[in-house]
């Protein structure tokens, strides 16, 4: 059986914060003053009537006026949160509410071991443990995602294992990105494999013999990977031990650019479902 585990990465705990503190500390902090948003004349028509759109130099998020003024505003977030005279002691007592043991349900895989998610207090993503038998033994760490970037903006988004139980394939997101890559490792040795997918979207990893489906549209525009509207969602199938060019499509739908196309492999009819 082919399982997938979408993972929270954080915990979120409300504090309620006394009115008066939070208007002191306003008052104290003076009146902010704001960078000056990039504009331009841009005007539309729309059935006739003209709509103004000021601000459509923003939407360039790659252009060296965008970063200016993000920076410019993040300085001056910065500089009101940090002047909080209650900021420490709030952070201290969102640790301590989110300092305790959490583990998820444990499920049992294709090639017979089980599996769970545990995250011993302040990790930013749950580790992934493996054992023979329930409640005995030491478990082992499968595939600990804390480890898959140094600055912690790489997050473990799912897992799917092969019907024979002998892969496993990881789909990760970086700094928040709907992109996703794919890799995989050999479920024994954890052993990380070359089979490498990128610019896939929506997807996870439908297994079928020796390789998988998945979803993914054709490679982005240098420069555009986060600004361009995506369109042609595209189904191909994976064939392990070869490099993503030699891809089979599988199936798109030109005709309607905008769909969302996920793949299914039956468990019981060897059928491919498209949703």
């Amino acid at each position: 059986m082919s399982f997938s585990l979408h993972l929270k990465v954080a915990v979120m705990s409300t504090i309620t914060v006394g009115a008066a503190s939070l208007a002191s500390c306003s008052q104290s902090s003076g009146k902010l003053s704001y960078p000056v948003a990039p504009s331009d004349e841009t005007v539309d028509t729309y059935f006739g009537m003209e709509v103004a759109d000021p601000y459509r130099p923003l939407e360039n998020d790659t252009s060296a006026v965008t970063a200016e003024w993000v920076e410019a505003e993040n300085a001056v977030t910065e500089q009101y949160l940090s002047a909080i005279p209650f900021r420490d002691s709030l952070r201290r007592r969102l640790t301590d509410l989110n300092n305790y043991v959490k583990e998820g349900t444990p499920w049992r895989g294709n090639d017979g071991m089980f599996y769970f998610s545990r995250n011993d207090g302040l990790k930013n993503q749950s580790v992934i443990y493996r054992t023979a038998k329930l409640g005995e033994g030491e478990p082992e760490v499968f595939l600990d995602p804390n480890t898959l970037s140094d600055d912690g903006t790489v997050a473990l988004t799912g897992l799917f294992q092969s019907k024979d139980g002998k892969y496993t394939a990881y789909t990760i997101s970086r700094s928040g990105s709907d992109w996703s890559e794919i890799y995989v490792i050999d479920t024994k040795s954890k052993q990380l494999l070359d089979d490498h997918i990128e610019w896939a979207k929506f997807t996870g990893a439908a297994w079928d013999g020796d390789g998988f489906y998945y979803s993914a549209y054709p490679r982005p525009e240098a420069g555009k990977e986060f600004s361009n509207a995506n369109e042609n969602h595209q189904v191909y199938y994976h064939a392990m031990g070869t490099p993503q060019s030699s891809d089979r499509l599988v199936y798109e739908d030109k005709a309607h650019p905008l769909h969302f196309h996920t793949a299914e492999v039956s468990e019981s009819q060897p059928a491919l479902f498209i949703h």
